[in-house]
């Protein structure tokens, strides 16, 4: 038992000498060259720091009005000209119809926009889907 004990504790210690060795400057590692920063990464991927939620109603006119809300949750970059689908779905889940909204708002990073849209739905429609698909980010 303690011969197995000194044997790993042997290994321990060589693989740990082995690990500590310098293996040269460490700025021209690739890896670390390669790494981004927070704001490249939000400016980069806008679609996965903004949420769109909402809902719908008929007006009087039998207009559907979307009444919607658009959250920034990056942490350092605004978005502006925000583009979000509209889809209007029947009762078995088909696609009726597809529109796109742009929203010439900025929205900066941890806050809401508000925006609302009139639309001739198509005739069968049960539900309405809201997705962003693209966004510009404010330099």
């Amino acid at each position: 038992m303690i011969k197995n004990f000194l044997l790993s504790a042997i290994a321990l210690m060589f693989i740990v000498s082995c690990n500590n060795q310098k293996t040269g400057d460490k700025s021209k590692d690739p890896y670390k060259s390669s790494k981004l920063t927070i704001e490249q990464i939000e400016q980069q991927n806008p679609l996965r720091f903004l949420e769109v939620s909402g809902k719908d109603k008929h007006n009087l006119i039998g207009q559907t009005v979307v009444k919607g809300e658009i959250a920034n949750k990056a942490t350092v970059v605004t978005y502006k000209d925000i583009s979000v689908s509209i889809k209007f779905i029947s009762k078995t889940g088909a696609v009726l119809e597809e529109d796109e909204e742009v929203i010439y708002e900025e929205v900066k990073p941890g806050s809401n926009i508000n925006f609302k849209s009139k639309f001739f739905a198509p005739k069968g429609t049960e539900e309405v889907k809201m997705k962003i698909i693209k966004a510009v980010s404010v330099h």
